[in-house]
C-alpha cells in the first residue's frame, strides 16, 4: 500500500485537486492507495480567524465563512459535474451552517477554548476531503471516505494532542478490515480523543496523519506531494541557486525540518523512520521531477554538507552568574522552569567555566520564560549570585546539516570564517555530538545574507557573487563600468566571479537594481531614476545587506570619503578613487584602515598613486617582507608630466593645460593639480604606507604657479595663466638653455616629505619620463645603490578605471 499526502496548495483549487487525483489515480494502479489530504489553501487559517473575532464579538467573523463558503461551493461546481453536485453542495453548507452555529456559541461565550479551537479547525479538512472524495468517484477511482477521528486516537491535549499509537494501528487495521476500496480519501491534521472529541496534531499534521497511517498500515512508501520537488539545499525564496536534495537519511531530514525547512514537518518522519518505510517529497505541479527520497541509508555521497536551513523569531536566554560555578542543578531548574510553562527549547549551549548557560526559544514565549525563570531564581537573584535572566531578541539561527560533517575537519572553521568575512555576528553556537549539525545563533536581519554566504561556501565553490554599488559613473566610472560590463563573462568563466552591479549613483539620482543592473542601458535608466542624497545611498548599501559589497567611490567628494567608517563597520569593503580619505587626519587613516582589519573589509585605493600603476601594492609587498623604505623620488602627476613634456614655449602653457583637462588627465577641479596640493596628497599617501605618521601640513609643498592664478573660480584661473604666459616661459627657457627638462617632483626621505618643480638633467631616472607616465623609484635596505621602480601611465579615465576594476578584483577575491 502507498500513502500519498497533499498539502493546502495541491488542492487549492479545482485544477489543482484534478493535478492531484491524477497522481493518484496513477499510483493506483500499481496497488492500493490513501489520499491523505489538508484543507484548501488558506481556509484553516480563515477559520481560526472567524473564531478569534467571535471571540471578541466581532460580527465580520459571519462574513468570513460565508466567503469560505462560496469558495468551496465554487470549487464543487468547477470540479464535479452537475449529477454530483447538488449533494456536494448541500453538504457543504450544512457543514458550513455547523459551523456558523459554533462560531454563534463563541460569539455568545465570549470565550475560544482549546477544545472548541480544535473542533473548530477541523472543519477545513472534513470540508476539502469529502469534496475530493466525490470528485474522485466522478473521476471513476473505488474510492471510500476514511473519517481520521475513527482512524488516529489521541490524549485529550487539545491544541497538540499526543498519539496512542497502539490503539490507532488497531482501529486502522479494522478499517482496513472492513473496506475493500482501492482508495482511501483521509482528512489530515485532525483525529480524537477516547470521548470522540475532536483533536487536532498541530499546524502542518497532515504530513503527521500520512505517517501515522504509513507506519499503521506498514506501507511501501510514503509520498508528500508539495508545490516544490523534494528538499532544497536551501530555502529556494533566500538562495536563487539553491537545488533539490535528491537522496537524504531520515537524520538529516529530521535536523533540515526541525530548523525550518517547510516542506516538511519535524514529527512526520518519526513513525516512517521507526519502520524503515521510503519518504518521497514530490512536486504536484511537475509531477516527472524526481523530488526527494528520504531513506535508512542513502548512497554515500561526496557531499559534506546537505542542506542549510534556518529558524527565525528566535530570542536568546541568558542566565548567569558567578553563583552557578560548581553548583548542580542549575540547568535541572531552568528547564523545569520552562517546561512547566510549555516552552520549547530551540538551542542550548553553555560555557565550560559553568558561569553562564544560554538557550534559544520561540520569539513569543520570551516573556513567559522570564517570568518564570526569574521566579524559579528569586532568592539567588535577590542574593546576587546570579543576574534576572537576559533575553536577546531579533535573532535567528542558520544551521549547516550533513552526515558527512562528522568526517570532514574544518567545516566549522569555514563557516565561521565565511560569516566573519561578511559581518555576519555569531552570538551563539550549538553542535552536538553526532555532529550532523552546527547551529549559529545570529542578528534575524542577516539570514538571507548569512545562508547566501553559506551556500556559496558549500554548494557553489566554483562561483562568488560580487555586488557592487558604483557611485560616480562620470569619466573614470563609465569607463570601469564599460570594463566590467566586457568582462563579466571572462570573470565568471575564469575566476569564478558573478560580478553585479546592484547600484550607480551621481549627484542627483540613484539607480538601484539588486538582480544586477544591465550595464549596457544604465545612462538613460540613471537620469530617469529617483533622487538620493549620498546618506541615503550609503543606508541603501547597508539595509540591503548583501553578501561580498563593495562600495567603489570614483569622485573627488570630500562627502563621499566621510561614508567610509559606516560602510567598513558594516563588513562593506571600500574600493577609493578618491585620494581625500587616505590623505586626511592621519587619526581619520588609522580608524578606516584598522576598521577594515576589525571587520574583514577591504579598504583598496591603489589608484590614489600612479592610476593603474601597482604603486601602492609594490610599497606594501616591501614592507609586508620586513624591508624598510629609506627614500622615494616620484613623478605622481600625469598631468603636470603632460603639460611639462607638451610645453616648449610656441603655443600657450593655459592652451596645454586645457588639453590636458580635455584628454582627461586632470582632477575636475585642474588647480589641485597644478599648485601641487594633489602629488603632495600622493606623497604624503606613501609615506603613511610606508609607515611614517604624518600630515598633509607636514608636507612642503613648492608651488610654481603666481598666487593670482590661485584665486576665484576654475576660468578665472585660465585667464590668470594666460596673462602670466612669460613666467611660464621663463621657467622653460631657463631650464632649455642649461639642456635640463621641467618636472615636478615629489620626495621622501627621514619623516619627511616634499613637492615641487625641478630642473632635471639627462641622465637623471625622471628625465626620459614621457607623455602622462607616473614614475617611483623606492630606496629601500635591499634597494639600495640601484631603486626598484615602477613606471608607466599615470593618467587617463580608461588607465584609471582599470585600476579601480584591479581593485575591486582584489576586494572580491578575499
Amino acid at each position: 500500500m502507498h500513502v500519498l499526502k497533499f498539502g493546502g496548495t495541491s488542492v487549492a483549487s479545482a485544477e489543482n485537486i484534478r493535478k492531484s487525483l491524477a497522481i493518484v489515480a496513477k499510483a493506483a494502479e500499481q496497488g492500493p492507495v490513501v489520499m491523505v489530504v489538508s484543507a484548501l489553501g488558506g481556509t484553516t487559517d480563515g477559520v481560526i480567524g472567524a473564531g478569534r473575532a467571535a471571540e471578541q464579538a466581532n460580527e465580520d467573523f459571519r462574513e468570513a465563512l460565508q466567503q469560505l463558503e462560496e469558495r468551496h461551493v465554487t470549487a464543487a461546481h468547477d470540479l464535479l459535474g452537475a449529477d454530483a453536485q447538488h449533494s456536494a453542495i448541500a453538504h457543504i453548507q450544512a457543514q458550513f451552517d455547523e459551523l456558523k452555529q459554533l462560531c454563534d456559541g463563541i460569539f455568545a461565550l465570549g470565550e475560544l477554548s482549546n477544545r472548541t479551537l480544535d473542533r473548530l479547525m477541523s472543519y477545513g479538512e472534513l470540508l476539502s476531503s469529502q469534496l475530493i472524495a466525490t470528485a474522485a468517484q466522478a473521476y471513476g477511482l473505488d474510492v471510500v471516505w476514511a473519517d481520521a477521528r475513527q482512524l488516529i486516537r489521541t490524549n485529550s491535549r487539545f491544541g497538540m494532542a499526543e498519539v496512542d499509537m497502539g490503539t490507532t494501528e488497531k482501529q486502522v487495521a479494522e478499517f482496513r478490515g472492513n473496506h475493500s476500496a482501492n482508495v482511501w480519501v483521509v482528512p489530515g491534521f485532525i483525529a480524537a480523543d477516547a470521548h470522540g472529541a475532536a483533536t487536532t496534531l498541530g499546524r502542518g499534521g497532515s504530513d503527521y496523519t500520512a505517517a501515522l497511517l504509513a507506519a499503521a498500515l506498514d506501507a511501501e512508501k510514503l509520498e508528500i506531494w508539495t508545490d516544490v520537488s523534494g528538499m532544497m539545499t536551501a530555502d529556494p525564496r533566500l538562495v536563487r541557486g539553491a537545488r533539490p536534495i535528491a537522496r537524504i537519511s531520515y537524520q538529516e531530514a529530521m535536523e533540515l525540518s526541525h530548523f525550518g525547512a517547510k516542506v516538511l514537518y519535524p514529527p512526520t518522519i518519526q513513525p516512517v523512520m521507526r519502520r524503515g518505510i521510503p519518504l518521497w517529497i514530490k512536486n504536484t505541479f511537475a509531477p516527472d521531477d524526481y523530488g526527494t527520497l528520504v531513506e535508512v541509508e542513502p548512497p554515500r555521497t561526496p557531499a559534506v554538507v546537505q542542506g542549510i536551513s534556518s529558524i527565525g523569531n528566535l530570542t536568546l536566554l541568558n542566565l548567569e552568574g558567578s553563583g552557578m560555578v560548581g553548583i548542580p542543578g542549575f540547568s535541572m531548574r531552568l528547564f523545569a522552569a520552562l517546561a512547566r510553562e510549555r516552552i520549547n527549547v530551540v538551542l542550548i549551549t553553555q560555557s565550560s567555566s559553568e558561569h553562564s548557560i544560554c538557550v534559544g526559544v520561540n520569539a513569543q514565549d520570551a516573556g513567559l520564560a522570564k517570568i518564570a525563570v526569574d521566579e524559579e531564581f528569586a532568592v539567588e537573584i535577590a542574593a546576587g549570585r546570579i543576574e534576572p535572566l537576559r533575553p536577546e531578541t531579533d535573532l535567528a539561527i542558520v544551521a549547516l546539516v550533513g552526515e558527512n560533517m562528522k568526517d570532514h575537519p574544518g567545516i566549522s572553521g569555514k563557516l565561521f570564517g565565511a560569516l566573519g568575512q561578511n559581518g555576519v555576528n555569531i552570538r551563539a553556537i550549538a553542535q552536538g555530538a553526532s555532529e550532523k549539525n552546527i547551529s549559529t545563533v545570529i542578528r534575524a536581519a542577516d539570514v538571507r545574507k548569512a545562508i547566501n554566504v553559506l551556500h556559496e561556501a558549500f554548494f557553489e565553490a566554483t562561483k562568488k557573487q560580487v555586488n557592487l554599488f558604483i557611485l560616480g559613473p562620470g569619466n573614470v566610472g563609465s569607463k570601469l563600468l564599460e570594463q566590467l560590463a566586457r568582462q563579466q563573462p571572462h570573470l565568471l568563466e575564469k575566476m569564478g566571479l558573478q560580478v553585479r552591479v546592484v547600484a550607480i549613483a551621481n549627484s542627483r539620482h540613484c539607480l538601484v537594481d539588486e538582480n544586477g543592473l544591465d550595464l549596457t542601458a544604465w545612462p538613460a535608466e540613471l537620469a530617469q531614476a529617483p533622487a538620493q542624497t549620498l546618506n541615503e545611498f550609503k543606508e541603501l548599501i547597508i539595509s540591503r545587506n548583501l553578501r561580498n559589497s563593495i562600495f567603489v567611490d570614483v569622485t573627488a567628494n570630500p562627502a563621499a570619503a566621510g561614508i567610509y567608517a559606516d560602510l567598513l563597520a558594516k563588513s562593506v569593503a571600500v574600493v577609493a578613487c578618491n585620494k581625500v580619505a587616505a590623505s586626511s587626519d592621519y587619526a581619520h587613516y588609522a580608524r578606516l584602515k584598522s576598521l577594515s582589519k576589525e571587520f574583514n573589509a577591504s579598504y583598496l585605493f591603489e589608484t590614489n598613486v600612479g592610476a593603474a600603476l601597482p604603486v601602492i601594492g609594490t610599497l606594501n609587498d616591501l614592507t609586508r617582507s620586513g624591508d624598510v623604505v629609506r627614500r622615494m623620488e616620484a613623478v605622481l602627476s600625469g598631468t603636470l608630466n603632460f603639460v611639462f613634456n607638451h610645453y616648449d614655449g610656441t603655443r600657450p602653457f593655459a592652451e596645454v593645460v586645457r588639453q590636458a583637462q580635455a584628454e582627461g588627465y586632470t582632477e575636475p577641479d585642474p588647480r589641485l593639480d597644478l599648485s601641487g596640493t594633489d602629488v603632495a596628497r600622493k606623497i604624503l599617501i606613501l609615506a603613511r604606507e610606508a609607515g611614517q605618521v604624518m600630515e598633509m601640513a607636514d608636507i612642503e609643498i613648492n608651488g610654481f604657479l603666481p598666487p593670482a592664478c590661485l584665486e576665484g573660480d576654475v576660468e578665472a584661473f585660465y585667464t590668470q595663466m594666460a596673462a602670466h604666459e612669460a613666467h611660464f616661459r621663463a621657467l622653460y627657457d631657463e631650464a632649455a638653455a642649461a639642456g635640463k627638462r621641467l618636472k615636478f617632483v615629489a620626495r621622501y626621505a627621514d619623516g619627511r616629505a616634499s613637492v615641487g618643480l625641478q630642473t632635471v638633467a639627462p641622465g637623471h631616472d625622471l628625465y626620459d619620463l614621457r607623455g602622462k607616465d607616473n614614475v617611483v623609484l623606492f630606496y629601500t635596505d635591499r634597494y639600495v645603490e640601484q631603486p626598484l621602480v615602477v613606471k608607466g601611465a599615470g593618467a587617463g579615465a580608461e588607465v584609471t578605471a582599470s585600476g579601480v576594476f584591479a581593485d575591486i578584483i582584489r576586494a572580491a577575491r578575499l
